[in-house]
């Protein structure tokens, strides 16, 4: 599934979600075989759908050597923009770039054929527009006014309503503008993480204030505070920033457990929408190992989840923000949402249709924790590249490798667990695979080290293994 930053729009998606597509894709290396993504170490190959980040930040200009270049037809982002279909593989890992393949009618996995338009959730500026109707006089002149009763008592909202959660948890989640050196940036949402004065949030919310920008988080109660990044993580759309001159009492909001969330429980989504701050919204878990790609619009790296899918309305602004359950516990980051077109309030950016998607906590706090700790980003490989094809029923092992690199990596996990090109993989422990994106997607739940059980065809004859998952340190 395929989702936009900034309200792009996105083609039709395979079963997994394609690259970012607001860049002119890119040839591959010579010897590269198309559509063809390293597992082995390639963090981003295009998805077979992709989402637009919902935080509004624009996106940086692509380096040549991160694969998937996006196509020229496709949007990006899930959040913030749209990403479409392009010529290229996906790494089930990291490492190699690769040429995103021609999109095809996929099958897109739980039903999902088409891309997701997914609006930034980082919200530019936007201005009033937004009235009061204003009660007018009567014919005869005078103005009507109406008595009512007084309630005789205080109203109570006990503790699991939705207002109580919110009361609960508002005091603990901030606005974040970024800009980048030159003033251009956006504004996302953030929470609080620990009483260090650590800020979790998407990546793309606060990239341009990455290299010299400027970044701020404002809390409910109007008390604004200037932070920097610790660490950012481009493919799993998560990052971490610290206030500056952190207040003593600070309340890091309590994680939940997002294996345990179930289709049809309650969340509460908290940002600030098209830059309405401190906004609550709520909604059930539609779905859960939603695959998800999200870039901005503009030709940028794209980002990869399992994402849990939610109908709370999630708009541009929303990126970064807490998705809750009923007890008021963080179960997702909103980083993604699907539109049916671009526009909503006059702004150009896409809107909610209730598709929203979040990264899930489990993910995010390994994720976060890592940037906290050394400033970079660990992701987990099987040091193999896959096609992005969606016609092989699985994740294929590429027989020619990109750049002229071996399809295999020679002493890699893949390796040493027999995996040979042309093997496809269908099952990764219980997870049905049914294309390379989500091949990678599902990698990425994992952290090095994890032993998963990884079923494949090979000559028309199913086998399975056990992997050790490798790692690859670093966006780059």
């Amino acid at each position: 599934m395929s989702t936009e930053n900034e309200g792009t729009a996105v083609p039709p998606a395979p079963s997994a979600p394609p690259p970012p597509a607001d860049a002119p894709a890119a040839s591959a290396p010579q010897g590269a075989h198309p559509g063809a993504a390293s597992a082995a170490g390639d963090p981003y190959g295009p998805p077979a759908s992709q989402a637009h980040h919902d935080a509004g930040e624009s996106a940086s200009v692509p380096d040549p050597s991160w694969p998937p270049p996006p196509p020229p037809s496709t949007p990006a982002y899930g959040g913030h923009g749209g990403a479409g279909h392009g010529g290229g593989g996906w790494g089930a890992g990291w490492g190699a770039t690769h040429q995103q393949p021609v999109p095809k009618n996929g099958r897109g996995r739980g039903g999902l054929v088409a891309a997701v338009l997914v609006a930034a959730l980082a919200a530019g500026g936007l201005g009033g527009g937004l009235g009061y109707t204003l009660a007018r006089e009567n014919d005869s002149g005078s103005s009507t006014t109406v008595s009512a009763g007084t309630t005789g008592g205080n109203v109570k909202r006990d503790p699991g309503t939705v207002a109580a959660v919110a009361a609960a948890a508002l005091p603990s989640t901030v606005t974040i503008e970024a800009a980048s050196s030159s003033g251009e940036g956006g504004t996302g949402t953030g929470f609080v993480f620990d009483k260090q004065g650590h800020i979790v949030t998407n990546n793309h919310v606060v990239a341009d204030a990455v290299d010299g920008g400027n970044l701020s988080a404002t809390f409910p109660d109007g008390k604004k505070y200037e932070a920097e990044v610790v660490g950012n993580a481009q493919g799993y759309d998560v990052a971490v920033i610290k206030l500056k001159n952190a207040p003593s009492d600070l309340k890091p909001l309590a994680l939940g457990n997002s294996d345990d969330v179930a289709v049809g429980d309650s969340t509460i989504a908290i940002g600030a929408p098209f830059g309405l701050s401190n906004t609550v919204t709520t909604g059930i878990i539609s779905a859960k190992n939603r695959p998800v790609a999200s870039s901005d619009g503009s030709g940028s790296k794209a980002s990869y989840m399992s994402a849990l899918q939610t109908d709370a309305s999630i708009n541009p602004g929303n990126s970064g923000g807490p998705l809750l359950d009923a007890q008021g516990n963080v179960i997702g980051i909103n980083s993604a949402i699907q539109s049916t077109s671009n526009g909503g309030f006059g702004t150009g950016q896409a809107g909610s249709i209730g598709l929203g998607f979040a990264i899930p906590i489990n993910q995010a706090k390994y994720v976060a924790q890592e940037l906290i700790r050394t400033g970079k980003p660990v992701y987990a490989k099987i040091g193999a590249s896959v096609s992005l094809e969606d016609t092989t029923g699985g994740a294929k092992i590429t027989e020619q490798g990109v750049g002229g690199a071996e399809p295999v990596d020679p002493g890699g996990p893949a390796d040493k667990a027999g995996l040979k090109p042309g093997d496809v993989i269908t099952k990764l422990d219980d997870r049905v695979i049914d294309s390379g994106p989500t091949l990678i997607g599902e990698i990425w739940t994992h952290k090095p080290g994890d032993e998963v059980t990884i079923t494949y065809e090979r000559g028309g004859k199913e086998r399975t293994t056990e992997l050790t998952l490798g790692s690859r340190v670093g966006d780059s």
